[in-house]
């Protein structure tokens, strides 16, 4: 069961230079679009062009797969060819103040609006004082004025007239109209009236109730006049302002005549002049100021507000249906806000305070939001929910929504929404809320999903060169010569740790471009060439890897114990990955097995100290299963076997160290010694197949970089899923260290075939009466459990081992 090496064609997967079609960057032309996500692109399209209900986009990827970027360029695109939205304002609602109207203009129009509003009350402010002070107008005042104070000096007088025949005089004062009663030409008092006869206090009391009645009348008839002549002096006022302004209202409400509510709304404006005459002749504004104090200009200004109007949305100079990317998806900046500001020592507010959000901006066209910013402030997402369902933006405080308080503001009038949202994150968010949130599929229907690598075939090997000349054009870098483009491509490979993808992490490809420019412009050349790559590539490790050079550094010193020669029995060299966010490297640890008598079967101590994660459990007891499956057959499986990983104490996680707990267990049983110069790494199932692993690039080179400090003799070597060998894009180094002879990696799908590799002993195959070839692993390993069954049998048969033979009976 001879496995061979792998020759180090097959552990990188060169770039070659003739398939690039092309000797720089410089003689390409840049790619305008979105490269490689035709699944996402496509599902973008559908969602855009769809117009149903609940049909908004959830655009989804891993970090750094450029799905942010991509989506905005092509909602842009896709936005250009839509008609402009409509703009809104609020405006005053002079019914109920608290309530301000919203306004629909054509796109353009609520600008043009708003300065039409401006002119015409400047215009009115004007014409209205001077309409009043004319002469025609103040002499039409007067005569009426006149009029009724002529009516009522006449019917005060004949009351008065009356009044005297009847013995009666009519006073005035603060409480009213009072009759005092008259004699011999002199005013009566209330005391000597008492004092006066029966019979002449009875006859004027007789004379006074018939002149109540008359002065009731004429009271009546007074009252009457004065309100007729305040309706007449308001009638010619109301005429002489109608006059004033009426060309003003109607030059305007024939500009917007094709917008009723337009129309309806200057209407009430023309009402409101007035009703408010007062406003523009200074009285009730400037005029209740204290003498001597000055008028400010906000406070001169301040009356006339309510004519003014609130641009909430102004599509005048866009073109095609907007596309707004919120970056920072608060409440506020969403769904818009009412500011408030400070009055005389009070906070007030009005309709021209209302300041619209992203939605408002986006209305008719598009909304794309990171869904973690949106998740992370408070309301935004309930917010965002109850706005495409209800199809209208409410401005309100994120409290009144919640019903927190109950401070009197405004509540304007909701606009409606038609707008597309667009949520990006990552494919976990997505996850999460689908299956979590139940208003979440009837609102996003249509995922996106950017995948973050594609297929390594000449097509898309144009397209990373194409890319790489949009970036050298837009950012006016170096072009890099075809040299380069390859080194840039096999990167792009190592990304997606795959030889037959290339990775969409276009961000990382881009950093990896401007560095290499960085160290061109050192070495003043015209073009970014491979050794600029690789210089770029080899700073930036070294930049990140402090902490692997310390545990390097530890392992040749001993304090991190690892062999990489000899031999030793039940002892093999693991391979984890460390990762740091920034850089991830691989790192050898030591594995050992110890084996005894009992029924505990395998033992993860790890799993004992808490220190190991449920998919390392998972593969641990995956040994068990094997174990069971392969020898177990004919006999009890009766031992204990305790595995870890020596030197660990940050925990371990994942299941590609199982083959090598089972080869240590293997040797254990076996009696046999693993070559230390030798690592392995790879998950084994039940049947005992390797199974591929991830990161088996950075194992490797892990194992690599300890042989070469400790230096390298020739034989040693890694073992590796078969499955795993087209993952790789190992470094340069290691490539040429194969080559020479002086590395070795080796494929293997079974635990057969690498158990022969680490004890150059033939692993045997089961022979027709069950038992394994003579003298070989599996042989040795089955012979060695059989006589622990029996020790353990005989054990229990011992006189004085009652109590124990029960147990280990009930066990059984």
């Amino acid at each position: 069961m001879s496995v061979s090496e792998l020759p180090a064609e097959r552990l990188r997967l060169v770039c070659q230079r003739d398939m690039l079609e092309c000797n720089t960057t410089e003689e390409l032309v840049p790619h305008e679009g979105t490269i490689g996500q035709e699944r996402a692109l496509r599902a973008l399209k559908f969602g855009l062009e769809i117009n149903a209900k609940g049909y908004n986009v959830y655009s989804a990827g891993l970090p750094g797969t450029g799905k942010n970027t991509a989506t905005r360029n092509y909602v842009d695109v896709f936005a250009k060819t839509k008609p402009v939205p409509p703009d809104w304002c609020y405006v005053n609602n002079f019914r109920n103040p608290y309530a301000p109207r919203a306004l629909k203009f054509p796109p353009g129009r609520a600008t043009t609006f708003r300065k039409d509003m401006k002119s015409f009350i400047d215009e009115a402010r004007r014409a209205v004082p001077a309409a009043l002070r004319s002469e025609a107008f103040l002499a039409k005042r007067e005569a009426a004025t006149r009029k009724a104070e002529e009516e009522r000096d006449r019917v005060l007088l004949e009351l008065n007239r009356e009044a005297e025949r009847s013995g009666y005089a009519i006073r005035s004062s603060a409480a009213g109209v009072m009759l005092i009663p008259v004699l011999e030409g002199k005013a009566v008092s209330e005391e000597e009236f008492q004092m006066l006869p029966p019979r002449v206090r009875e006859e004027f009391e007789k004379k006074r109730d018939a002149l109540k009645v008359r002065l009731e009348n004429s009271l009546r008839r007074i009252a009457e006049l004065g309100a007729k002549t305040r309706d007449e002096i308001k009638r010619l006022t109301d005429d002489v302002i109608q006059y004033a302004i009426g060309f003003l209202v109607n030059d305007i409400r024939v500009k917007y005549k094709d917008l009723p509510d337009v129309v309806e709304y200057l209407d009430e404006v023309r009402s409101d002049i007035l009703d408010n005459a007062e406003l523009f002749t200074g009285v009730g504004g400037e005029a209740e100021t204290a003498p001597g104090q000055p008028v400010t200009p906000w406070v001169r200004e301040l009356p006339f507000r309510r004519y003014d109007v609130n641009v909430i949305v102004d599509n005048s100079e866009v073109k095609g249906a907007p596309v707004i990317s919120e970056e920072n998806p608060t409440y506020n900046n969403l769904f818009g806000r009412i500011e408030k500001e400070a009055q005389f020592g009070v906070l007030s507010t009005d309709f021209t305070m209302i300041k619209g959000g992203s939605l408002h901006t986006a209305n008719g066209g598009y909304l794309i939001v990171l869904v973690e910013g949106l998740l992370k402030n408070p309301y935004s997402y309930d917010g965002l929910k109850r706005a495409l369902q209800n199809a209208k933006i409410t401005i309100e405080e994120a409290s009144e929504s919640l019903a927190t308080t109950s401070t009197k503001s405004l509540t304007p009038e909701p606009i409606p929404l038609n707008v597309k949202a667009i949520l990006v994150g990552t494919h976990a968010i997505y996850q999460l809320l689908y299956t979590n949130d139940p208003d979440f599929r009837p609102l996003f229907k249509v995922k996106a999903h950017f995948d973050d690598n594609v297929i390594r075939n000449q097509d898309n090997l144009r397209m990373y060169a194409t890319f790489i000349c949009t970036l050298s054009v837009e950012e006016q870098l170096k072009h890099l010569d075809s040299s380069a483009i390859a080194k840039v491509v096999e990167y792009g490979s190592r990304l997606a740790e795959d030889q037959n993808k290339l990775s969409t992490r276009f961000p990382d490809i881009a950093d990896l471009i401007r560095e290499a420019d960085f160290y061109a412009a050192q070495d003043g050349s015209k073009y970014i060439r491979d050794a600029h790559v690789n210089k770029a590539l080899e700073e930036k490790i070294y930049r990140s890897n402090l902490i692997d050079q310390k545990v390097q550094e530890m392992m040749e010193r001993g304090l991190i114990l690892i062999d990489t020669s000899g031999a030793k029995v039940g002892q093999v060299n693991g391979l984890t990955v460390i990762s740091l966010g920034d850089y991830t490297f691989g790192k050898p640890s030591r594995v050992t097995a110890s084996i005894s008598l009992g029924r505990e079967g395998v033992i993860d101590i790890e799993r004992e100290a808490k220190m190991g994660g449920p998919i390392h459990t998972k593969g641990v007891l995956i040994l068990s299963g094997y174990l069971a499956a392969k020898y177990a057959q004919d006999k009890p499986l009766n031992l204990s076997a305790r595995l870890v990983f020596e030197q660990s104490y940050s925990g371990v996680e994942g299941d590609s160290a199982s083959s090598t707990e089972l080869y240590a267990i293997l040797s254990a049983l076996s009696g046999l010694p693993i070559k230390q110069n030798l690592a392995v790494t790879g998950s084994v199932n039940q049947k005992g197949e390797v199974q591929a692993i991830g990161g088996v690039n950075e194992k490797i080179e892990g194992f690599y970089e300890v042989c070469k400090a400790k230096g390298l003799k020739g034989d040693e070597g890694v073992l590796i899923p078969e499955s795993n060998t087209q993952n790789l894009m190992l470094k340069e180094e290691v490539v040429e260290a194969v080559k020479n002879g002086k590395f070795h990696i080796y494929p293997v799908s079974s635990i057969d075939q690498g158990i022969e590799i680490l004890t150059e002993v033939r692993a045997g195959v089961r022979k027709d009466d069950g038992g394994y070839e003579p003298d070989s692993v599996n042989y040795r390993v089955d012979k060695h459990l059989r006589e622990m069954a029996e020790a353990l049998a005989r054990f229990i048969e011992l006189p004085g081992t009652e109590r124990t033979r029960e147990r280990l009976k009930e066990e059984t």
